[in-house]
């Protein structure tokens, strides 16, 4: 049978060994009382030879176990402390790779706009923390309107990115073959002879085909002593190396941090060269384009210093003892392994001695009073000390039972409360009895169980719920992508671009490219209402019965009164699509065309440039099951442009909550008109996003743009 616990009145646990320790105390109080009327010589002579003798013994065993414990300790510190400065390596070169594997996806599409803007090295940025900066070396080839150029503009936002995320970084950057150098924060290039392509970190990344780090050189922008990581990648344009560089004074100052005043550390390559130690530059005379020559442990002279630095650069871990500079000197040293270098930590040896030193001097003057002190005192305690000590013993050990069994019961049961829950059961339920904080605190803890159990629980809900809806939303995306064009037809005098930009994950913009009977082209430009998932099925719906009734009507109201009819079957909700769609007629350069409430695409002609609007009447579609829409039809001239858009266009907003407006877009067509439609969309892109400066994209943007052509009308951006 279980033992039950035993009732205590009500009373806290300070009270209990309050009343217990006055009882003691008491007691010793009497017996003490007793024992001043006695004396022990041979107790007092012991007591002061002891004395001398531990003395004596604390001070070596003191030496011994701190000389010891410091030997574990600076070990162990050299350890940490390598595995950090590792971390430290490893999570730069891991962002390069991020950024090297980004930058892939960027050269392929030159449309991104980025949040971080870029300046020219002669302009730069009022605030370089909030943009990069653009330099071109001496006798580059590259321009800003070239593809190349526009295209790094993308890796803006990365760069800051990285710096931020990282925070021990002095820049990220990324240089080409090309000359061009894009660097965050956009602090601009001083020297007008510096070319990245002519510096190791460049010429060695871009021979290794993997990363690299440099030897410790002197910067170009006045920062000292620095090293730079660096990746090179192969692009259309040419070889691009992302790069990141860390001062010797911030590696310094990152592997100091434990060590603290009284020691200090120090990183050396495989060569034995110190890479970082405190105080360590190049001097004021060596200049960014000169070499710099390191310290090497190896060219001390110093036969105990060299036996470290073959150790180190064996990768080995342990510690010895050497005469630095005169001074008796603790190395504890540990491998770098990601870098196959090695990190040393340095304590003097009297830093460590100084506590035994002033502890001697406290023991000896101790011992001398308590050995005047017992020769006084022995002359008093004398025969009855042997009975009094043990009848004090007796006492103080029962009440030390009685005190135990109070005090050690209730930690006992939380005790193994404790290892039940940490077991994982979260069933478990104390029972104390103890009428104190004991068992205030066991209530405390089954309460906790209790919550805990719940909260597990919840979490693994809410977790399985969130991974589901992160999942269907990505398939949702790609379903949504597959529904639109992978390409623009290929019509023979037209010239035709598209793009959409959805808002959020996935949007409810569309277009399409139908080919119809008759060396006929239909073309589609649609909103859903709403936003998200919801407006995402919508426009999959919508997109299969435009596309399958436009391929089999040449006469576009009939094809949008006909798909009007499947939309409003099948959509049980009250949402609805605006559309536009015209039917391109390639041999009699006609563009016949009915509007379901969408946005009247834009008509460029002519030279001075006028602008017209394609407008129509019509119902949205999936309102009513029968529409009647106005067929117009538009003779085609060379040279004109038609805008097909959505309202994401025309109410993109800005900081000040104004919006883009028709207006503005029809001045910038006006002055793009001549060019080719895959050009002047990523200009619209990029006017879009200056005019709204950092204000989020309120709408799926879509526009597609069709361009009439005749030979020797072409123009481009880089005339």
């Amino acid at each position: 049978m279980e033992e039950q616990p035993v009732k205590f009145p009500k009373m806290t646990v300070r009270i209990k060994i309050l009343v217990i320790f006055l009882i003691l105390s008491i007691v010793s109080l009497v017996i003490t009382g007793f024992i001043a009327f006695f004396i022990i010589n041979d107790i007092g002579d012991y007591a002061e030879h002891s004395s001398i003798s531990l003395g004596r013994d604390a001070v070596s065993d003191s030496t011994a176990a701190l000389t010891t414990a410091t030997s574990i300790y600076l070990e162990r510190i050299a350890v940490d402390q390598a595995e950090i400065t590792n971390v430290l390596f490893e999570d730069t070169e891991a962002e390069l790779n991020i950024l090297a594997t980004q930058a892939k996806t960027i050269q392929k599409n030159p449309s991104i706009i980025p949040v971080t803007r870029s300046f020219p090295n002669d302009a730069p940025a009022p605030d370089p923390m909030s943009a990069t900066v653009v330099w071109l070396a001496p006798g580059s080839s590259a321009s800003p309107e070239s593809d190349e150029y526009k295209s790094l503009a993308g890796i803006n936002d990365l760069l800051k990115g990285v710096y931020v995320e990282d925070g021990d970084l002095a820049n990220v950057y990324i240089a080409t073959d090309s000359g061009i150098l894009r660097s965050y924060p956009g602090y601009p290039v001083t020297s007008p002879d510096y070319d990245p392509r002519t510096r190791s970190w460049f010429a060695d990344a871009k021979a290794a085909n993997r990363i690299i780090w440099t030897g410790p050189y002197v910067d170009e922008s006045g920062r000292g002593l620095i090293m730079t990581c660096s990746r090179a990648i192969p692009t259309r344009f040419g070889t691009w190396v992302f790069a990141a560089d860390i001062t010797t004074s911030q590696i310094n100052t990152y592997t100091n941090i434990t060590v603290g005043d009284n020691g200090y550390t120090l990183l050396m390559d495989d060569h034995g060269n110190i890479i970082s130690r405190p105080g360590l530059s190049a001097g004021s005379s060596t200049g960014w384009h000169e070499a710099y020559n390191a310290e090497n442990v190896f060219e001390t002279g110093d036969p105990g210093l060299i036996a470290i630095g073959r150790n180190m650069t064996a990768g080995r871990t342990g510690i010895e003892q050497v005469s630095f500079e005169k001074t008796p000197t603790f190395v504890a040293y540990a491998p770098v392994k990601s870098m196959n270098w090695s990190l040393a930590v340095a304590l003097p040896v009297a830093k460590v001695l100084a506590p035994v030193i002033q502890t001697a001097g406290h023991i000896s003057s101790s011992t001398l009073e308590a050995t005047q002190h017992i020769r006084q005192q022995t002359d008093r305690i004398r025969d009855i000390f042997a009975g009094l000590f043990c009848l004090l013993l007796v006492v103080v050990i029962i009440l030390s039972f009685y005190l135990a069994r109070i005090i050690t019961r209730p930690v006992d049961a939380l005790r193994d409360g404790t290892l039940a829950l940490g077991e994982g059961n979260l069933d478990y339920r104390l029972c104390l009895d103890t009428g104190d904080e004991f068992e205030d605190l066991a209530n405390s803890f089954n309460q906790m169980a209790g919550d805990l159990k719940i909260n597990i629980e919840e979490l693994r809900r809410t977790t399985a719920e969130k991974e589901r809806y992160a999942k269907e939303m990505e398939i949702a995306k790609e379903i949504q992508t597959s529904f639109l064009p992978e390409s623009t037809p290929d019509i023979p005098g037209i010239s035709i671009a598209a793009i959409t930009i959805p808002a959020m994950e996935i949007g409810g913009d569309l277009y399409d490219f139908i080919p119809v009977e008759g060396n006929r082209w239909g073309f589609v430009i649609a909103d859903v209402s709403g936003k998200g998932v919801s407006a995402a099925l919508f426009m999959a719906l919508s997109c299969t019965h435009i596309h399958a009734s436009g391929s089999t009507e040449h006469d576009p109201s009939l094809a949008i009164a006909h798909a009007n009819r499947l939309i409003y079957e099948k959509s049980k909700s009250s949402m609805f699509i605006t559309v536009f769609y015209g039917v391109l007629d390639v041999k009699r350069r006609s563009f016949s065309y009915v509007n379901a409430g969408h946005n009247p695409p834009i008509l460029v002609r002519g030279n001075p440039p006028t602008v017209h609007t394609l407008a129509g009447k019509g119902i949205a579609l999936g309102v009513i099951d029968e529409v009647n829409l106005t067929r117009s039809e538009l003779e085609l001239e060379d040279g004109d442009l038609i805008a097909l858009y959505t309202d994401g266009v025309t109410e993109a907003f800005n900081e000040q909550e104004e919006p883009f407006g028709e207006e503005r877009f029809m001045e910038f067509l006006k002055q793009y008109h001549k060019y080719e439609p895959a050009e002047i969309i990523p200009a619209l892109l990029e006017e879009i996003r200056t005019f709204c400066g950092n204000a989020p994209q309120s709408d799926d943007i879509t526009v597609v743009l069709m361009r009439i052509t005749s030979a020797g009308q072409k123009k481009t951006l880089t005339e």
